[in-house]
């Protein structure tokens, strides 16, 4: 969902700088051949990602949604060299259309595809984050964030999407599970004195933390 005038969210995205060719074509074929498209980062938030993660400069990035690898090529352009993204998915069907296009990437060496359910890979990694980026299953927001929480150090980031859910947060007719669920994370967040936040209202809403 956009928030603002189409005009404007179009003069938005014409003072942007451009996505790369290959994710021009990784967006372009997402729409072609893959399920619900519109849950592609696509090219202006690609290009917030890019930007929050060369800012950061991490070295370590986890990704907990895969999709078809466009915001896991946006983040992994802010690694540092010797740098490493690993991005975490449960649909083993689009592995090979993922791969296909980290492997044509600058970063074929620098990021690792995990299929399974995250709650039990992320474990299994026994990394420290950098960046974290959620963009999975809604109703495991908050169980992700407390996973992930002792595994951040301060100075590290963590990322979350679609947190404004179409307008639903603020609609207090949405009583639905998810909504309720993005709600909870946003006060948990909101409220941990562990960490600084901010609401940013790009397309769907990404919540961005700061562990202090």
């Amino acid at each position: 969902m956009n928030f603002l005038d189409e005009n404007l969210d179009n003069y938005v995205i014409e003072h942007t700088s451009k996505e790369s060719e290959l994710l021009h074509e990784l967006h372009r074929e997402t729409y072609l051949k893959v399920l619900q498209p519109r849950m592609l980062s696509g090219h202006f938030q690609g290009r917030v990602l890019s930007m929050i993660s060369k800012m950061i400069q991490p070295s370590r990035i986890l990704e907990l949604g895969t999709y078809t690898g466009y915001s896991a090529l946006c983040l992994a352009e802010g690694l540092t060299k010797g740098g490493h993204l690993h991005t975490i998915d449960k649909n083993e069907e689009r592995q090979d259309f993922v791969q296909s296009f980290i492997d044509r990437s600058a970063f074929a060496q620098q990021i690792t595809q995990h299929i399974g359910n995250a709650m039990e890979v992320i474990p299994q990694l026994n990394e420290s984050w950098d960046l974290v980026f959620i963009d999975a299953d809604k109703e495991n927001y908050l169980n992700y964030y407390n996973l992930i929480m002792p595994t951040l150090k301060s100075g590290s980031y963590i990322l979350a999407d679609n947190i404004l859910w179409s307008g639903k947060v603020v609609d207090k007719s949405a009583l639905d599970k998810d909504t309720n669920l993005l709600r909870a994370f946003n006060k948990q967040i909101t409220e941990d004195n562990r960490i600084e936040n901010i609401l940013l209202p790009i397309r769907d809403g990404i919540q961005i933390g700061r562990v202090i």
